[in-house]
C-alpha cells in the first residue's frame, strides 16, 4: 500500500497538505459517518479508514516518513511481496490508538520486535537508527574532532623537533641527555 496514494499526495508534500489531506479523507471515510450504511460500505469505510490512519501516522512524523520513503525505493514497505496490509493482523475494527482512531502504535511495536522483519534484521534496524541519531552523530564529530587534533598536534611536535634539532634523532638526544646526567652525577 502506497501511503501517498491513499492520501492522494505526492512525494514532496509537506507536513501541512498531509494534515489536511488526512483531515478531509478522515471526514469522509470515519467509521461513524457511515454507522447507517449498509455492512459492505461500513467494511469498505472501515478498511479506508484504517489505511488513511495508517498512512497518516506514518507521514506525519518524519523519522517513520524518511524509514518509509528509504523502504518503499526499494521494495515492499512491510518487507516482502504482499506484505501486511492495513487490516492484515495489525488491528481489530477500529479502537482508539494514538491521536484518534487508527492502528494505535503496532507498526512501531511490530517493527521493534522484529515481526516481518526477522529478529537480526530488526536488531541492525535498530542499531542504524541509533547510529543516526543526533546525539550520537555529535559525539562522533567530537570524538574525530579530538582525534585529530592529537594526530596535527603530534604532527607538529615531530616537526618542530625536526627544525630545532636537525640530523638528531629523539633517541639519540635522550641518549645523550642520559649520559650528560651520569656524567654530573659521577661528579
Amino acid at each position: 500500500m502506497d501511503h501517498y496514494k491513499v492520501l492522494g499526495l505526492q512525494r514532496s508534500a509537506t507536513k501541512e497538505e498531509i494534515k489536511e489531506a488526512f483531515r478531509k479523507l478522515a471526514m469522509r471515510y470515519h467509521p461513524d459517518k457511515h454507522s447507517r450504511s449498509s455492512e459492505a460500505v461500513r467494511d469498505d469505510a472501515v478498511r479506508r479508514f484504517k489505511q488513511l490512519s495508517e498512512a497518516y501516522e506514518v507521514l506525519a512524523d518524519d523519522r517513520k516518513r524518511a524509514d518509509y520513503n528509504s523502504r518503499s525505493r526499494g521494495g515492499s514497505y512491510y518487507g516482502g511481496a504482499g506484505g501486511a496490509g492495513a487490516s492484515g493482523g495489525h488491528g481489530r475494527g477500529y479502537g482508539y490508538g494514538r491521536g484518534g482512531y487508527g492502528r494505535g502504535n503496532d507498526y512501531s511495536r511490530a517493527r521493534a520486535s522484529g515481526e516481518g522483519v526477522g529478529g537480526l534484521g530488526a536488531k541492525f534496524e535498530a542499531a542504524l537508527r541509533f547510529m543516526t541519531t543526533r546525539a550520537f552523530l555529535l559525539n562522533v564529530a567530537f570524538a574525530g574532532t579530538l582525534l585529530g587534533a592529537a594526530v596535527v598536534i603530534d604532527r607538529g611536535r615531530e616537526a618542530l623537533w625536526k627544525m630545532q634539532n636537525p640530523g638528531k634523532s629523539f633517541e639519540e638526544a635522550m641518549e645523550s641527555i642520559e649520559k650528560a646526567k651520569a656524567q654530573r652525577d659521577k661528579m
